[in-house]
């Protein structure tokens, strides 16, 4: 393990520490700040000429400071020899505009991975994209690991009688369809017409909830408009104990107020973001990736498969 490097920006270095914790490595010395206008400064304390970099950082808010910081980074890391840079990117922001679904858009998600791949980045290493098609939008490898094996442990050892999966719209079937699978629970889906990117308008319930005990999966909450009308229809129909399995806690703007007034037994998040703003919450959970991301930078670097972590 001296031939490996493991680099945080500025977006969580606690979950950076984590992932040294569990690869029993010190964190690598890299000295991030800004100029007086505002431009990111990098500067590189240690020697890594011919050294397998790692840099950990998800691109939440400031999504553009955060992703311009690994931008950065990639750039000295190779400038100063490095022999591999990849992009540890827990949470792959601007991931939500991954194709024309309305004239004259852009797809940010290509453009990003685009962005990466100029400034130097040979591999990324990323959680539960928001899309899996974005995969297909990288010419160097990506590792695309998921937070099923997390959540499922977890509610296997709370042992919730009487469950069903449910999936807060028609595209997380998929996925809700795996965790009740691995939970032996049956499914259900919310479904849903969006109004407007804040505002949504439930339905119907498609599935039988009633008297039952719900967990919710999803891979991102930002505004958690759609997952409060969510919340609500399933009471509605009869629902008891809503649990919320949620990979990504963006939580902006008004999510935390909505959270707190809708009928959550229990929010459980990774730590694929910091759930700084989440502590305002008493009913939060939140369940750390670093064993999972740090096994996967082991197998990396050791040149081993990775597809059992999948």
């Amino acid at each position: 393990m001296d031939k490996i490097a493991i680099f945080s920006g500025t977006g969580d270095r606690a979950l950076t520490e984590k992932i040294c914790g569990n690869l029993d490595v010190s964190p690598g010395k890299c000295e991030v700040g800004r100029f007086s206008d505002g431009e990111i400064s990098v500067r590189i304390e240690e020697n890594v000429r011919g050294k397998d970099v790692f840099i950990v950082q998800s691109t939440n808010c400031p999504a553009n400071d955060n992703l311009m910081e690994v931008l950065i980074m990639a750039d000295a890391f190779n400038r100063a020899s490095a022999r591999r840079v990849t992009a540890v990117i827990p949470y792959f922001g601007y991931a939500r505009q991954d194709r024309k679904d309305q004239s004259r858009v852009p797809i940010t998600a290509k453009l990003v991975a685009n962005l990466l791949t100029r400034a130097g980045v040979d591999r990324v290493l990323t959680i539960d994209l928001h899309a899996g098609q974005i995969q297909g939008f990288f010419d160097i490898p990506l590792d695309h690991l998921y937070a099923v094996g997390i959540f499922v442990d977890y509610f296997i050892k709370k042992k919730i009688e009487n469950m069903v999966v449910v999936s807060p719209d028609v595209g997380g079937i998929k996925m809700a369809r795996a965790y009740a699978k691995k939970l032996n629970a049956s499914l259900a889906i919310v479904d849903k017409r969006r109004v407007s990117d804040e505002k949504t308008e439930v339905m119907h319930i498609m599935g039988d909830v009633e008297n039952k005990n719900v967990v919710i999966i999803d891979d991102i909450v930002a505004t958690a408009g759609s997952l409060a009308e969510a919340v609500g229809a399933l009471k509605k129909n009869g629902a008891k104990d809503i649990y919320v399995a949620i990979t990504h806690s963006v939580l902006c703007g008004p999510a935390i107020g909505r959270l707190q007034k809708a009928e959550i037994k229990e929010l459980v998040v990774t730590d694929t973001i910091p759930a700084a703003s989440a502590k305002k919450m008493d009913n939060i959970v939140q369940l750390s990736v670093a064993p999972l991301l740090g096994e996967a930078i082991k197998r990396i670097h050791g040149e081993e498969t990775i597809s059992a972590l999948f």
